[in-house]
């Protein structure tokens, strides 16, 4: 298995996901050396972590022991695809990071081989994301998730999930808003069809009177 570890820069652009057995954040690449962390590049990563944390509108928090790097990648492409992103990070600078935000409800359960899954925008898609690739993948335990400082539980996550995404409820309302300017011209059409037809009734009200 190919090990990979963040370089800075990486952690500093995107969420970085290493490929081995656990995920050590004391370490990077330079020039294909492995160095450590020192405690100035510690505290930046848990400011930047901190930071997306604190902007996620939900998070959740999975156990990914088992999976196999093709299997991380697939899942990992449709979180992408949902609007989410995946992070493997050491849990003592998890749980630092994670204080002060919504997700720090998830902070008892930083142990062991964990994932977290941010999404900063539609709370749903990555629910259903999430959900689906449970079902084919036994080996992942979801532990639960945070939604606006509240805990969610796995049945929690699986009711979201049945819920309609942001993106479907804006085609919902695009399909709506443009249906209302027709049924509005068809009934601005009828007023004055409606109204010579009174005025005929009237008219021949009088007429036979």
């Amino acid at each position: 298995m190919h090990n990979r570890i963040c370089r800075p820069a990486e952690i500093e652009n995107k969420f970085c996901f290493g490929f081995v057995g656990t995920f050590d954040t004391n370490l990077f690449m330079e020039g294909g050396v492995k160095k450590m962390l020192n405690i100035s590049q510690k505290k930046e990563l848990v400011e930047k972590l901190a930071r997306d944390l604190g902007d996620a509108e939900i998070s959740f928090l999975v156990d990914y022991k088992g999976l196999t790097v093709s299997q991380v990648t697939e899942f990992r492409a449709k979180l992408r695809e949902a609007g989410a992103q995946m992070a493997v990070v050491k849990n003592t600078l998890m749980r630092l990071a994670a204080k002060g935000t919504g997700s720090e409800v998830l902070i008892d359960l930083f142990k062991g081989p964990n994932a977290i899954i941010i999404s900063k925008d539609d709370p749903v898609a990555p629910a259903k994301v999430i959900s689906e690739f449970l079902k084919t993948n036994e080996k992942v335990q979801l532990k639960g998730g945070a939604l606006g400082g509240k805990f969610l539980s796995a049945e929690d996550v699986a009711q979201l999930a049945k819920m309609p995404s942001k993106e479907e409820l804006l085609a919902k309302l695009v399909y709506t808003l443009n249906a209302v300017p027709t049924n509005f011209v068809n009934v601005l059409a009828g007023v004055p069809r409606s109204f010579l037809n009174v005025l005929n009734a009237v008219k021949d009200q009088k007429d036979a009177a």
